[in-house]
């Protein structure tokens, strides 16, 4: 085999060439119809521009509550990883799980859940634990402790004392 007789695995599909006369079928306007905003060099329409008209989107009322902006989002950990990446005895903290590289970061707090087996005795401190996480730690002999969460509640309730 030489360099001359190498071909591409899929044959190149041929580029539709338009514009080039009546005869070859895509000639005079090339596939774009007759005048118009679409048939115009370098025309990009809005995906919900209506012609001017007040669009769909803008005339529908927004109605509703959305708890977006205050969500919590916490980094989800199953047991098979504290297994993997400790030993007998050890304390698994927020602050380990960081500098260890298991997680990348905390967001909202860690959350545990129960994916996997345990056979350690571990100290599990984190922000949430599953219920059947929960048991599975206890049943291997370790304990959990669950990192209380400050809310404006909190906050609140404690600022009229």
């Amino acid at each position: 085999m030489r360099l001359n007789e190498l071909s591409p695995a899929n044959a190149r599909k041929s580029r539709k060439r338009v514009g080039r006369g009546n005869g070859s079928g895509n000639g005079k306007t090339a596939g774009k119809g007759h005048n118009g905003q679409k048939s115009r060099a370098g025309a990009t329409i809005p995906f919900a521009f209506e012609g001017g008209q007040m669009p769909l989107i803008r005339r529908v009322p927004k109605r509703g509550f959305s708890n977006f902006y205050f969500k919590k989002v916490y980094t989800v950990l199953n047991l098979n990883r504290l297994e993997a990446a400790f030993n007998d005895g050890d304390t698994v903290t927020p602050k380990v799980l960081l500098e260890k590289g298991i997680v990348k970061k905390l967001n909202d707090g860690i959350k545990i859940l129960a994916n996997g087996e345990l056979t350690k005795k571990l100290k599990v401190v984190a922000h949430k634990v599953s219920k059947e996480a929960k048991n599975k730690i206890e049943a291997a002999g370790g304990e959990v402790e669950i990192i209380e969460i400050k809310t404006f509640a909190d906050v609140a309730k404690n600022a009229t004392k």
